[in-house]
């Protein structure tokens, strides 16, 4: 049976670090890389591993590459600080390595939970990231600031048992990430040479809105999924916001 090694990015993740990394005990390996913690998130992961690593933030593609140096087996979960493996993902995962995964690469559906509800909707589920269990030989992540993308030279295939994901406790906890996301989203932009157009402001926050809670059918949600829809066309006109903010000092 082939050894796993699990993963997990941190920044200051006291209240949700311990869960992870409960849900994470089976695996032969955790490695935790840490942005500089000033709260407990430290602290709390040496209950669990001694490989515990330190690295300067230079995007979230250059991080999962940098714990991908660091992991010492060929198969690789990764697993961010806010999800939590279920007993079915776990007994899944085990199955293929102990038969030998039929591909080099497996895709791991995700429930999130949004202000008490799971949604099933809004294009929040199944919710595919990137690979999660992969063979670390067979893939590489883009060296995006956020949203990072990959690169797999390897068979792709998915998984059946969910990993659970509890994205944000509260509306402020939004409100924080979706004030560095946008940023870095900006930046991104910024760097790769994309213009600001004034209408970018209303057709792309009135299309998101659209797409989540019509196309996606985000009203099958309620309440939840009609805050979500209406925080992510908000989160889009900041974007875009700042990315014209970010054009008009450079100019």
């Amino acid at each position: 049976m082939s050894k796993l090694s699990a993963y997990v990015l941190t920044f200051n993740e006291e209240g949700k670090i311990r869960d992870a990394l409960e849900s994470l005990k089976w695996a032969d390996e955790i490695v935790v890389l840490d942005s500089h913690s000033t709260d407990r998130t430290e602290q709390i992961c040496r209950e669990y591993t001694d490989k515990i690593y330190q690295c300067d933030f230079a995007g979230f593609g250059k991080l999962r590459n940098r714990a991908l140096e660091l992991v010492t087996h060929d198969w690789v979960l990764s697993i961010d600080s806010d999800e939590r493996v279920t007993d079915e993902l776990r007994e899944e995962i085990q199955a293929e390595l102990a038969r030998g995964p039929r591909a080099d690469a497996f895709f791991v559906p995700r429930k999130n939970l949004f202000l008490g509800r799971w949604i099933r909707h809004c294009g929040w589920y199944p919710d595919y990231r990137q690979p999660q269990f992969f063979n670390k030989h067979k893939l590489r992540y883009r060296d995006d600031l956020v949203h990072e993308g990959f690169d797999a030279t390897g068979t792709i295939a998915y998984l059946h048992g969910h990993a659970l994901q509890y994205p944000f406790r509260d509306l402020g906890e939004y409100l924080r990430k979706m004030s560095r996301y946008s940023s870095l989203m900006a930046e991104q932009m910024a760097t790769r040479g994309r213009r600001f157009h004034a209408h970018q402001l209303v057709t792309h926050p009135v299309f998101t809105f659209f797409k989540m809670y019509g196309l996606r059918q985000g009203f099958r949600d309620g309440m939840p999924g009609l805050i979500l829809s209406l925080l992510y066309a908000y989160y889009t006109f900041v974007k875009y916001a700042k990315l014209w903010e970010r054009t008009r000092a450079s100019a």
